[in-house]
This record gives structure tokens, sequence and C-alpha cells, in this order.
């Protein structure tokens, strides 16, 4: 067992938005599991969970993603359960 706990030093300038407290943070206070970033600005920090969704509606629109492959099967997701 370890007698201390690692830390990881934020760095000055970057900035972070933490998903357990809804808040954005320069340099990492929370842990990694729980944070989104490096960001340049706390502007874009402040936008990270827009910035997600905007993401996540570009993933799920891509047809790429959803291309009809052989045999009538769809990529992943498909919803047909394989």
């Amino acid at each position: 067992m370890a007698l201390f706990k690692r830390r990881t030093v934020g760095k000055p300038g970057e900035w972070f938005y933490c998903l357990k407290h809804g808040t954005v943070e320069e340099g990492p206070e929370c842990r990694a599991a729980d944070r989104f970033g490096p960001y340049a600005t706390r502007e874009e920090a402040a936008h990270a969970m827009d910035t997600a969704r905007e993401r996540n509606l570009e993933w799920e629109t891509d047809p790429k993603w959803h291309d009809m492959g052989k045999g009538g099967k769809g990529g992943p997701g498909d919803g047909d359960g394989a």
C-alpha cells in the first residue's frame, strides 16, 4: 500500500472541466476519469459539455459509421445484437 497519494501537478494555462463537480479548473485538480481536457482557455473548458454533445452528434450521424455492409448488416450499433 502506498504511503503517499500521487497527485498530478497542474500546469498554469491548461484548463479542465470536472465532470464530477461541473466546474472549470486550471490545472488538473480532480482525477483523470472525472475530467475533460486540457483546453487552451477557460472559455473552451466551460463549453466542454457542448463540445462533447456536438462531437457525439457528428459521430451518430456519420454515414461511414452506419454504412450498410455486405449481407445487409449495418455497422456497430445497428441494433441487431451481434
